[in-house]
């Protein structure tokens, strides 16, 4: 009997050119899942839009912008879902082509092939991070901010309630924000050490200065004293802001519009001063919380291929499709419904994708 023996210099290079090839044909599973899932979802927003378009000046071009200017935070959201199909896809398509199977022939253990595609997706959450903080905040908030001008509507927080928010000695109320330098509608409510209202401030609007000084136009002042109120009126009046342009900015955007970076800091604002910042901390997890999803549906793709080897790529993507859509209905129940129930906001955005990776790896070791 004659033993050959195999160089391991020379079996390492092997298995690095069978891992780039994976990689690369994930890498264009990915692409082509793109191409397929974002345009269908951003037709779904144009189409919304353009039951605006008539209104004020908000032009069909304006919608068709607003959709465009929107491409990267839908790409964003669905980004775990085109980690799911693409990966299905890529995989499968190896499958049927018996190209698994000569791997696995050659020596390629199944952990060793599915360590291309994980390597792809932690490519793809880099290249994520990236766009959640340096492009699709600023865009969709220059997408917001040109249909309200469109549209003539100002930021408000809801119908009648404008925008609220406070410091320890101040209650402040924006009844609307016209742009970034003048805002309408004004109440201050200045609270005394014991925590007693001593004065109630109303303006019809306000001029916003960048060194946070305020000038209030048309203003009505109530003072609160053992005597009784005191009733002043004004033509102008300054007044020092607690709020700097970036959290003025940041009060009129929606929670999911805004990076990382400013969520974090606009948390922190909020909590310092005693206000409600859940919807903030949920959007601020819910971004990492996608990473981890992210991973978690790469991982379910790669338990699909190796635990069905003989079902068809047509009925592995059908199936891919609709946990990819149980899933992500799933996520916004659980994630309005932890709002609701003032639920721990890191533990209803990182739990479901926590769960999947866990499920995901008890079902791979027993394939594997």
């Amino acid at each position: 009997m004659v033993f050959i023996k195999t160089r391991p210099e020379t079996v390492i290079p092997s298995v690095m050119i069978i891992f780039r090839y994976i990689a690369i044909q994930v890498l264009i599973g990915l692409i082509i899942a793109t191409a397929v899932l974002l345009p269908l979802f951003s037709f779904f927003d144009l189409l919304d839009q353009l039951d605006d378009v008539g209104k004020g000046t908000y032009r069909t071009i304006d919608a068709f912008m607003y959709t465009t200017m929107l491409l990267p935070r839908r790409f964003i959201q669905i980004a775990p879902f085109i980690a799911l199909l693409g990966t299905v896809a890529a995989l499968g398509a190896l499958a049927v082509n018996s190209e698994l199977i000569a791997m696995r022939t050659a020596g390629i253990s199944p952990v060793q092939i599915s360590l291309a595609p994980l390597a792809v997706g932690i490519a793809l959450i880099v290249f994520i991070a990236g766009l959640e903080q340096f492009v699709a905040p600023q865009l969709q908030q220059k997408a917001i901010s040109n249909r309200a001008a469109a549209l003539n509507q100002t930021a408000e927080l809801g119908r009648g309630l404008g925008i609220w928010t406070r410091n320890e000695q101040n209650i402040l109320r924006i009844g609307q924000m016209l742009h970034a330098k003048r805002a309408a509608d004004i109440e201050i409510l200045h609270l005394d050490n014991t925590g007693f209202l001593s004065a109630h401030i109303h303006a019809q609007s306000a001029d916003i200065r960048n060194n946070d000084a305020w000038i209030l136009r048309q203003v009505i002042v109530r003072k609160f004293t053992e005597k009784g109120i005191l009733l002043t009126r004004a033509e102008a009046l300054s007044w020092r802001s607690f709020l700097n342009p970036e959290d003025i900015a940041t009060l009129t955007k929606p929670p999911e519009s805004l990076s990382p970076f400013e969520l974090v800091r606009h948390v922190d604002f909020l909590r310092s001063t005693g206000q409600d910042a859940d919807s903030y901390a949920l959007a601020l997890w819910r971004k990492a919380g996608s990473a981890l999803l992210t991973i978690a549906m790469l991982m379910l793709s790669i338990l699909f291929i190796f635990g069905s080897i003989r079902s068809g790529l047509a009925n592995k993507l059908v199936f891919s499709a609709l946990i990819g859509v149980a899933v992500y209905l799933l996520d916004q129940i659980i994630a309005n419904a932890g709002l609701l129930l003032r639920l721990d906001p890191a533990f209803v955005a990182l739990a479901p994708s926590i769960v999947l990776i866990l499920l995901a790896i008890f079902l791979l070791r027993r394939v594997f």
